[in-house]
Formats: C-alpha cells, structure tokens, sequence
C-alpha cells in the first residue's frame, strides 16, 4: 500500500497521543486476582496510530496533540520526531499529565477492558486551532478523533476547506461528533468510522444499517462501521456494501480501527474512493491485528 513520492500528499492529523500499558493473558481471565501474562509499552493514542500509518505509507503528515513535561510526554515526542513526524504545531505543557492508555487483553488478543486518560487534549480549543488554520487549510486531508472536543470539532467543520476524516474511537466520545453535526445543520462530513458499539449507541439504533442511514441523514457523506470478525460495512447517499474480514491470526486488536482509517485515507490519497476504500483499510487492519504493537511497520509492504 505504498505511495511513490508523485502520490504523497500533505495530511494533518489531529487528536490523541498516548503512552500504551498492553497486558495480554496467557489464559483465561480470574476476576479479583493476579493473572499471569505478559505486558508491553508502546506509542499510542487513535490519532496518533493515525499519524503514524499514514508515514508509513509515504505522505508528508503534520501532528497536532497535546503532551505533558512528564517522562511519558518526552518519550512521545521524540518518538514522534524519529518516525518523521511533523509536530511543530504541536505543543508541550506541564500543566497536564500526557495521555496514556492501559488495556487488558485475553489470550486471543481481544480486548477485555481498558482506561484512557487523554484529558490534556480538551485544552486543544478552537483557539488554539485558530491558530493553525492556515496550515490546516493547506492539508489535502484532514484527519480528527473524538478525543477533541464537541467545540474543537465544530470549529473544523464550520472552518477547514480540506476533506475531513474522523474516528469516533468510543461510545462516550463518539458523541462529540455527532452533536457537533446535529448542533451545525449546515456541516459536512465526509468521512466517519466507527465499530459497531459506537454506531448503536449514537444513532440509538439496533442495526448498523440503521445506523448508517441516520449518521447519514445528519450530514456524514461516507460512512464506515467496522464489524471485527464479519468485516466492515460501509454506505453513503448513492448505497452501501458490506466487506467479509480478511482471514488473520490475531495477536492484538489494539489499532487495528486506527490502521483502518488510515488505510481509507490513504486509499483516497490515490484516487480509490468509496466503497472500495473500505478494501484497503482492512488489509491495514490485518496487518495492526499481526502485531503485539498498535502499529505494525510492515503496513508499508501492503501494495496498494
């Protein structure tokens, strides 16, 4: 899924950045008591992920997020920096601790439970990307996640002129966007993926295509709820299509969603547009799902 240097586009992603604590059981989970497995570190946060598979792919990507002066903040930075990131529009306070994510997943890979503290990105306000409109107006692609705000999310759909692609990352954040689109009446997006949870729960329906007709219906133009093992389904005003999984053996699904929209939007950067974007964002997703990390590098050997 690589891009030669004529196709790499200019995309800004904006959202979460986080330290990630994975612990995987070796067995079957014991409530109440401490079960034996094994626990990695890695670089995460859903924009961030983001961020990260769409450098690898091959496009010039600008990071806009929030990190602390503590130690977790400094190792994400220069992570940041060694993968080639651009994060000039990034800032660095001591006010508020860097985001971080621990989750627990059983011995297949799925994940059992997790807690995100990812705070420091409410202080990502519309002022704050006022600031950097310029910039974000100069992006081919603009890629967000519900850890903004409801406000900070408005503002780019009343001011951004670039596509924007957001990943509703969870139930209780997936809201933001949707209230941001409801509250607008005139906004477009044209890009929103989420899992199957997340589209119920917002659209307080019972069956994804039911949910998609309402995401639809307030304004998204393309979009993608992933089913996990049966694949993803996708629609938007002219129809819609549901894509099987690909066959894998899964190690963890922490980033897959994340690989998932990037792959999307890389297969937009190319002139392959939906539905059949949804094809690429899933070969993606494989290639997360192989890895014990949230990104897996061989993303790059994924021809598009």
């Amino acid at each position: 899924m690589q891009s030669n240097t004529n196709d790499m586009k200019n995309i800004v992603v904006i959202g979460g950045a986080n330290l990630d604590i994975s612990a995987t059981l070796n067995g079957s989970f014991i409530a109440n008591d401490s079960n034996p497995g094994h626990v990695t570190l890695g670089h995460g946060g859903v924009a961030r992920n983001i961020a990260h598979n769409l450098r690898l792919l091959g496009h010039n990507v600008r990071f806009i997020s929030l990190f602390g002066s503590d130690i977790f903040g400094g190792l994400l930075l220069s992570h940041c920096k060694s993968i080639g990131l651009d994060i000039a529009l990034s800032e660095q306070i001591s006010s508020n601790r860097t985001g971080t994510y621990l989750c627990i997943n059983n011995h297949e890979g799925d994940m059992i439970a997790a807690v995100a503290d990812t705070d420091i990105i409410s202080l990502i306000t519309p002022e704050f990307l006022e600031h950097r409109l310029g910039d974000l107006n100069n992006a081919d692609y603009i890629v967000a996640d519900t850890n903004l705000s409801e406000n900070a999310l408005s503002y780019l759909l009343a001011n951004c002129v670039a596509p924007i692609c957001v990943d509703a990352v969870s139930t209780t954040k997936a809201w933001r966007i949707v209230n941001a689109l409801n509250n607008s009446h005139t906004a477009r997006l044209h890009t929103l993926k989420l899992n199957l949870k997340e589209a119920l729960v917002v659209t307080q329906t019972e069956h994804y295509s039911d949910a998609a007709r309402k995401l639809i219906d307030i304004g998204v133009e393309n979009v993608y709820i992933t089913l996990g093992y049966d694949g993803v389904y996708c629609a938007n005003s002219d129809g819609d299509m549901l894509f099987p999984a690909l066959p894998v053996e899964v190690k963890n699904t922490t980033g897959a969603g994340d690989a998932f929209l990037a792959g999307v939007v890389h297969a937009y950067t190319q002139d392959i547009m939906f539905p059949k974007a949804a094809q690429y964002g899933l070969m993606a997703a494989r290639a997360a799902l192989l890895s014990e990390q949230a990104v897996n590098p061989d993303i790059a050997n994924i021809l598009l």
